[in-house]
């Protein structure tokens, strides 16, 4: 790790919620140069502490130190864009307009496209681009790859690697998190236990962490039993009270109480896979999709069985949705013949929360027809006891949904699919907000659920974890069907999913009745100078090579001054942080000066 200060520092950081601690005695570090994970529950505070970490929420006690000159980019759960076009929105905040330009086309965006209207893949993407744009020396970002499709996730790791910023991310995503991260900070029991290694470490080491602590529960428990049989003995037989002894059983027993209560609850998921369906769930022969002008999907043929477990991967706006709807009957393809098998009872989970209203209760949500029980897998529970099921309290059952963070709502909609017998289970980016626990627990059910399941996911691990064949749309019209999940299907068709001008290198073989081959086009042309972005940059570093300098020596003039810091103690202290600052900006600006030359003059050769 760094020899350098932390850029911020957290010591014995506490903060009251309501009527319980959230957070007591948090310590933490953001190193320079670090990438690191914020890992927890839902409802354990994460948001709440990268805001701690920002200066946005004040602590009520503690101490938070910043290193001068710091500066913060942050990309929260649900972005609010604003402004007349995208880039007015980017470079509303410090970035230069043509940086922004820059990171908005990198992103894959039109900067003059409305701000507006836009989906959330767009929404995720620009705000994105507005945090790169601002060059900050700590990002913190809150579930970045909710809404992105799997190319957009994999841009978003490549460009956070070759980042010379500090990064606090908080996310669900398994894959990304292995990729990125070279720390974890976990915030559990309103304190944080810091790993200085990435996230492909965590699990082993937390079950580690988890079962030392259940054993000092365990041993404390039994110190309790044995004193409480100790104490009471005494009174009996002396009548008389050792009030130290007292306090110190007391105090155990509080202790106890404090560690039972920071257990994390269990959410207790169940399905009710119905009436046995046919062995054919879906015939599907030569069925192809156009909207206008546009190919969604070319002639395409597979069969699905009882108990597969089928992924549905691709870009956003690729036709997933569309392909999953023709699967179900739902949507008539233009040509070919979808033919559905006998007894299906299908629940499907929207990823756009239709049927969610703003303003309805989560006890409406649950009892869509009135009455305090819910019909949960054939048996009547009362909704009360149904959404404790979920992790939800009973004060918050009669609190309107917009009140719910990402993760409720998901829940919510989860409560809601599963109380229904369904032997086709249909799941359209389940895992958005949740946390990682509740998706162990979802992927367990998953795992065990004798129906047939449709996922439709760009969260790659889960893909993998779950998935018997991965049907994957590119876009253009191509589809492609492999054995196994995301990592099987990679293998075999390693650029399916590339752009159109990007060579693609055979593997898996289309189960398409005819033109459903993708073509393999001309190889793309090397590019043979730095791109837009990285041109402005160099141009930048050599303002940058050529002021930095005078700073320093501005600075060093005023420190030769013997009688400064008597005089006034401020101006020196000022002094010294900006000429260390110029001379950290001065080295960084040097070293990305060197790459991006050599860069340049590699593309010219």
């Amino acid at each position: 790790m760094s020899a350098r200060p932390p850029l911020v520092a957290l010591k014995d950081v506490r903060l009251q919620d309501g009527p319980r601690p959230l957070f007591e005695g948090v310590d933490m570090a953001i190193e320079p140069r670090s990438r690191a994970a914020l890992v927890g529950r839902n409802g354990a505070g994460k948001s709440t502490l990268m805001k701690i970490v920002m200066g946005l929420v004040e602590p009520d006690a503690g101490d938070r130190s910043v290193q001068a000159g710091t500066r913060f980019a942050y990309v929260p759960q649900e972005p609010l864009i604003t402004g007349e076009t995208l880039l007015d929105y980017a470079a509303s905040g410090a970035a230069e307009r043509w940086t922004a330009e820059a990171w908005l086309s990198t992103f894959g965006l039109d900067a003059n496209k409305p701000a507006t209207n836009l989906s959330g893949g767009e929404t995720r993407r620009a705000a994105l681009a507005k945090a790169f744009a601002e060059e900050p020396d700590l990002l913190l970002l809150d579930e970045p790859t909710n809404h992105l499709d799997i190319l957009a996730i994999e841009l978003l790791e490549s460009e956070l690697l070759s980042a010379r910023f500090s990064v606090l991310v908080v996310s669900h995503d398994r894959a990304f998190l292995n990729r990125v991260t070279d720390t974890c900070h976990w915030l559990e029991g309103r304190r944080v236990r810091t790993l200085d290694k990435g996230f492909d470490a965590f699990d082993d080491w937390a079950a580690k962490v988890m079962e030392e602590e259940a054993e000092s529960l365990r041993r404390l428990t039994k110190k309790i039993e044995a004193e409480t049989y100790t104490f009471y003995r005494s009174i009996t037989a002396q009548r008389t009270r050792n009030e130290g002894r007292a306090r110190a059983l007391q105090a155990m027993r509080a202790d106890r109480a404090e560690r039972v209560r920071d257990l994390p609850k269990e959410l207790n998921l169940g399905v009710d896979s119905g009436a046995l369906s046919g062995k054919l769930v879906a015939d599907v022969k030569g069925v192809s999709k156009r909207f206008g002008e546009r190919t969604i999907l070319k002639p395409f043929t597979t069969r699905i069985l009882r108990g597969d477990r089928l992924a549905v991967v691709g870009p956003n706006g690729a036709g997933k949705t569309t392909l999953v709807k023709i699967l179900l009957g739902e949507l008539a393809p233009d040509t070919g013949t979808v033919r559905l098998g006998a007894n299906l009872e299908p629940v499907y989970l929207d990823q756009s929360r239709e049927g969610l209203k703003s303003d309805m209760t989560l006890w409406d949500a649950l009892t869509p027809g009135g009455g305090d029980s819910i019909l949960v897998r054939g048996r009547s529970m009362h909704v009360a006891a149904y959404a404790k099921d979920f992790l939800f309290q009973e004060s918050q059952l009669k609190q309107p949904i917009s009140t719910l963070s990402g993760g409720e709502r998901n829940r919510l909609l989860l409560a809601r699919a599963l109380a229904k017998p369904a032997n086709l289970l249909v799941l359209d980016e389940p895992t958005n907000d949740l946390d990682m626990d509740t998706l162990d627990k979802l992927e367990e059910l998953l795992e065990s659920y004798d129906g047939t399941l449709i996922l439709v996911s760009h969260d790659r691990d889960f893909v993998d974890r779950l998935a018997t064949s991965t049907i994957a749309l590119n876009g253009r019209g191509d589809i492609v069907e492999t054995p196994g999940g995301w990592t099987d299907f990679l293998r075999q068709n390693p650029a399916f999913l590339a752009p159109p001008q990007s060579s693609l290198q055979g593997g898996g073989r289309p189960r398409s009745g005819g033109g459903g081959q993708a073509q393999t086009p001309s190889p793309a042309k090397k590019p043979s100078k730095l791109s837009y972005k990285d041109a402005r940059r160099l141009e930048e570093l050599e303002r940058l090579l050529a002021d930095l300098p005078a700073e320093i020596a501005k600075q060093d003039a005023l420190l030769a001054d013997p009688d400064l810091y008597a005089r006034d103690p401020k101006a020196f202290d000022h002094a010294m942080t900006a000429a260390a600052k110029a001379r950290s900006d001065l080295e960084s600006a040097e070293v990305e000066w060197l790459e991006l030359e050599e860069k340049r003059e590699n593309l010219a050769d």
